[in-house]
């Protein structure tokens, strides 16, 4: 496996999704309300963000490039804000993300790397920090919604926002679930540089009261290149005493990324 395709399987883990706990519960769809205002829309949506300290969770990601599939299974814990951190079976594969810097290690071949976003970044082909992928993790907007940024439009039963003047570099647009008021889908593209990135959260369920994932599927495409990823959390816990220990094991190779 090359680098390329280790880090974005250790990263894309992250996006989960939040099934099998017996203190959760499907978040069912109501009835569909279209008639709000802008306002009205992102209120009921900030209204819905998961609020919780931590969260533990067993998580199943299948990885899919160029008609090659990987399926891992490793442990998430998050401190909210602070740390998301990750361990595979055996502790073969270690990774540490808070809003400082991207840590990791692999004992498969003895490496590690210790560095900045910048490569996490040049993955989902937009600038990436702790924020933001926490935003993806818990099906919040990667970036923050806000009327008087964004216009809202009715398409195809749901609600679209976009920004009022699309980005620079790239454009944005979410997919706000008109039942519960949740993210259906956000999507940022790179036209100029053939870039499309596209998180659709299948599914949400309630967990102590709070709303998170339930299924993800990633779409990633770099030129003529499709990356797809499908999530599932086999279980998950709110609020747990965690630990979210790290340290690189000494004779390892580090990852220079150019």
């Amino acid at each position: 496996m090359d680098i390329r395709f280790k880090i974005s399987s250790i990263f894309l883990i992250c996006f989960t999704v939040l099934v099998g706990c017996k203190s959760s519960k499907a978040l069912v769809d109501g009835e569909k309300s279209l008639g709000l205002t802008t306002k009205e829309v992102i209120k009921a949506n900030a209204k819905k963000a998961a609020d919780f300290k931590t969260l533990h969770s067993k998580v199943r990601v299948v990885y899919t490039q160029e008609n090659k599939s990987q399926t891992h299974t490793v442990t998430l814990r998050m401190l909210k804000d602070q740390v998301i951190w990750i361990n595979s079976t055996l502790n073969l594969i270690r990774a540490k993300i808070t809003p400082e810097k991207v840590s990791f290690y692999n004992k498969l071949d003895n490496t590690y790397f210790d560095g900045d976003y910048g490569y996490l970044s040049d993955i989902l082909g937009t600038e990436l920090d702790f924020k933001k992928l926490q935003n993806l993790l818990l099906g919040n907007a990667i970036f923050d919604l806000d009327k008087e940024t964004y216009v809202m439009s009715v398409h195809n039963d749901a609600y679209l926002f976009q920004p009022k003047n699309q980005l620079n570099l790239f454009e944005l647009f979410y997919i706000i679930n008109p039942s519960h008021f949740k993210i259906d889908s956000q999507q940022l593209s790179q036209p100029t540089e053939s870039r499309f990135l596209q998180v659709d959260y299948l599914n949400y369920q309630e967990v102590d009261k709070q709303s998170l994932p339930e299924n993800l599927k990633i779409i990633a495409l770099e030129g003529d290149q499709e990356t797809i990823i499908e999530i599932a959390y086999k279980s998950v816990s709110l609020n747990e005493d965690l630990r979210y220990p790290f340290k690189i094991p000494s004779g390892f190779d580090e990852i220079i990324l150019k």
